[in-house]
């Protein structure tokens, strides 16, 4: 257990870190395409802006200077003195990344090196002395005030900015916490240090609410401001200062002319509502009522023009018809809506899912004894059970529904690896991405960005053409990367297209029997030559690179994919393109499978795997050399593996025919027969790690438990198209007298062991 009393809030300060730099990278991305507006550089600035405030908070000072001139920089931007270039846009990259560098330092406990972002700083310096980028020449002179942090006090007052220059806009600003500002983690003196950035401030406090020491409430908000500030910002500055406390305040914010006549006065939606402390701009009502207060007072223009800073301590009264009343009731809460979110610990909710499969797991043992008795299928006690298992059923998808997240946050980083890489390349490469709504489980998202990572440098590297050899192939020469995502069949299909080379199959086979990946005599299609290209250490690359030529990233996207439960495939067009497609699980906590009965066993298969199921004539039954059979379905020979011989029933039949055959497809298209005695019916099931609960066996994938209390195997079918069926000592015998060979026999889990699983 930690020691650091702020661990928790500095927890929750890293998580919206991550969630600022996502959505900050994804408006960067917009900047560097063109398809921007004022809105995006907004959210730029607020995202550096909310960094900052929490990283001054728990004194990351590094952060906070870094921070504080890129704000700066994005000023300038979002004031259009500066020019959208390449220049810039790459400058806003690389101080994105040494914010995105600072925050996980900062998160690791790690403090960089001196030098660290020296560089990038380096660059925002350039813009904002005016040495670099273009700017219009009236607006040449950009640099803001640069203010030192000062001592808390009462009045206090920055120096060195010219007050008396021509664009000077002057507020005054009142500024009243409420109690529970402090219990919301919200700091004044924050606020204050941000107000004295934007230009000269005047600040005058109020502590007439302060009560005895022995009254105190260390959490309660007791003091409010007036603050005058003469500042080149606009009013939409002002406003960001408190836009994150806005709720926790009472707020009016005036602005004042040359003469210091007002020009208007804005009030937050809860101050007249709230009959304290209102500076003379509200009446306070039982005032009124009583004759303390006149029913007819002078003028805010007066009020303001008379009130000197020193002087504004205590409420006095404005008539409602100059200042417009903010509205209350109902109808002030409908324009202050609250959240509709909260931030959950995902361990909570990955209990919560455990205690619902275990919930789907009892009551299937319920259901089971009752099928199994002898009672009326009309009695309360089964209708009940029928109701139940609705209710679960439907429990079940709503939590398992809280899991499930929009792979927009994987899509989102993308863009950059795009630009970066094809920067490194020297290609022109635009990239579309659909379907960035479309969910899964967040376990799914966290292991999709290294297969994606991989895949899309692959294409840039190895797929799109240079923009020279793209012209002189009548394209143009711009290459275009298509990513998509979308449900197909209770699963989630991601795409990666490509207008490319293609694959060159000649040099694919030529490179894979060189290195010995396949043999030197073999026939392969066209889909057979593609998914080459998965294989350990093959790559098709000249030399190696930082980007290519060890043969591991392909292989890791089929190793990564095939570990979530799902598959990768390959198709491509020579001179039109490559396209793979990944197909994964939606979940990983549930599966909907077939089970089917082998000797006395019984196995779940993934329902998604299954492509039809025949009980197949002995006429299509041929048996091969080695005594492993195939059958001959619509005119193609479809490999047999007998389930139970697999794991180790070596009497079992080897006959199709006088069995059922299962036909599923494995990784890459790959069709093959599963041979079973029969056919249980097809279940939702709760996936157990077999791995975590005894060990890894050779073709299961996971275990399940059924509704009688026993434990099911889940069978992993890329893995049996490639295990071999136990072989046969002599050529001549054939189907009934297999000999296992031990280095292919799988062991098998014991009773004891499997009881484990389902403690």
């Amino acid at each position: 257990m930690t020691d650091d009393p702020f661990a928790q809030f500095k927890l929750t300060f890293f998580e919206e870190c991550t969630e600022l730099l996502t959505d900050m990278e994804q408006n960067l991305g917009l900047v560097e395409s063109g398809s921007f507006d004022n809105e995006t550089l907004h959210a730029i600035f607020r995202a550096v802006h909310s960094i900052k405030a929490g990283a001054d908070a728990f004194s990351f000072k590094r952060m906070v200077a870094f921070t504080h001139r890129f704000e700066f920089l994005l000023d300038l931007l979002r004031e259009e003195k500066l020019a959208v270039d390449e220049p810039l846009v790459d400058t806003l990259f690389k101080s994105f990344d040494v914010l995105s560098d600072l925050v996980s330092f900062a998160q690791n406990g790690e403090e960089p090196d001196a030098e660290y972002g020296q560089d990038a700083l380096a660059a925002i310096e350039g813009y904002l002395s005016g040495d670099v980028g273009s700017q219009p020449a009236a607006e040449a002179t950009t640099d803001k005030p640069v203010v030192e942090e000062k001592t808390d006090q009462a009045v206090v007052e920055t120096a060195d900015v010219q007050s008396k220059e021509e664009g000077i806009n002057h507020f005054r600003i009142e500024f009243t916490p409420k109690e529970a500002m402090y219990r919301h983690a919200n700091e004044p003196l924050l606020i204050i240090r941000e107000l004295m950035e934007l230009g000269e401030i005047t600040t005058t406090i109020d502590t007439e609410r302060l009560p005895e020491l022995a009254k105190l409430e260390p959490e309660d908000a007791y003091f409010s401001w007036v603050f005058e500030l003469k500042t080149r910002y606009g009013r939409d500055d002002v406003d960001e200062v408190f836009e994150f406390v806005i709720d926790d305040c009472d707020l009016t914010i005036v602005t004042l002319g040359d003469d210091n006549e007002v020009v208007s006065v804005d009030v937050s939606p809860g101050h007249a509502g709230d009959d304290d402390d209102d500076f003379g701009f509200f009446v306070d009502d039982e005032a009124l009522k009583s004759g303390v207060v006149d029913a007819n007072p002078k003028p805010v223009e007066e009020v303001v023009a008379e009130t000197k800073p020193a002087e504004v301590k205590a409420p006095a009264a404005a008539p409602a018809a100059t200042t417009p009343a903010a509205p209350t009731g109902p109808t002030a809460k409908a324009a202050m809506p609250k959240s509709a979110s909260i931030r959950v610990d995902v361990d909570r909710v990955d209990r919560l899912v455990n205690m619902v499969g275990e919930l789907v797991i009892t009551q299937s043992m319920l259901a089971q004894e009752v099928n199994n008795s002898a009672m009326d299928q009309s009695s309360n006690v089964t209708n009940g059970m029928e109701e139940l298992s609705m209710h679960i059923r439907e429990l079940q998808e709503n939590v398992m529904s809280i899991r499930m997240q929009p792979v927009k946050s994987v899509f989102a980083r993308m863009p950059r690896i795009v630009r970066d890489v094809s920067k490194k390349v020297g290609k022109k490469v635009k990239l579309i991405t659909e379907g960035e709504t479309t969910e899964v489980d967040k376990t799914v998202i966290e292991e999709l960005a290294d297969p994606l990572t991989h895949m899309i440098r692959n294409s840039l590297d190895h797929g799109l053409e240079t923009p020279e050899e793209r012209l002189a192939a009548g394209k143009g020469e711009e290459g275009t990367i298509r990513l998509s995502a979308e449900h197909r069949g209770g699963r989630i299909v991601i795409e990666i297209t490509d207008d490319g080379r293609g694959i060159n199959r000649e040099k694919v086979l030529s490179l894979a029997k060189e290195k010995g990946v396949v043999a030197e005599d073999a026939s392969l299609s066209d889909e057979e030559i593609d998914n080459l290209i998965f294989a350990p250490g093959f790559s098709t690359a000249d030399e190696v690179t930082d980007l290519s030529g060890r043969g591991v990233g392909m292989d890791v996207v089929r190793r990564n994919i095939q570990a979530l439960g799902g598959r990768v495939s390959v198709t491509s067009t020579p001179g039109v393109g490559a396209r793979f497609q990944l197909t994964l699980p939606l979940t990983l906590a549930v599966l909907d499978g077939m089970i089917v009965g082998a000797s006395d066993e019984k196995y779940v298969i993934p329902i998604n795997n299954i492509i039809e199921t025949v009980r197949p004539p002995s006429s299509d039954v041929e048996t091969l050399i080695d005594g492993n059979k195939v059958i001959r379905i619509r005119g193609e020979y479809i490999r047999v593996v007998s389930v139970a011989r697999m794991f180790g029933d070596v009497n079992a039949s080897n006959d199709p025919s006088k069995g059922l055959v299962v036909l599923v497809e494995a990784d890459g298209g790959k069709v093959i027969g599963l041979h079973v005695d029969m056919l249980a019916g097809q279940q939702q099931v709760v996936i157990k790690s077999l791995e975590t609960n005894y060990r890894a066996v050779k073709g299961i994938a996971s275990a399940t438990i059924l509704g009688d209390g026993s434990v099911c195997l889940i069978l992993d079918i890329d893995a049996l198209a490639r295990m071999e069926v136990p072989k046969i000592k002599k050529p001549e015998l054939m189907a009934d007298s297999f000999v296992p060979k031990q280095t292919e026999q799988t062991e098998m889990p014991s009773a004891e062991h499997l009881e484990a699983v389902t403690a």
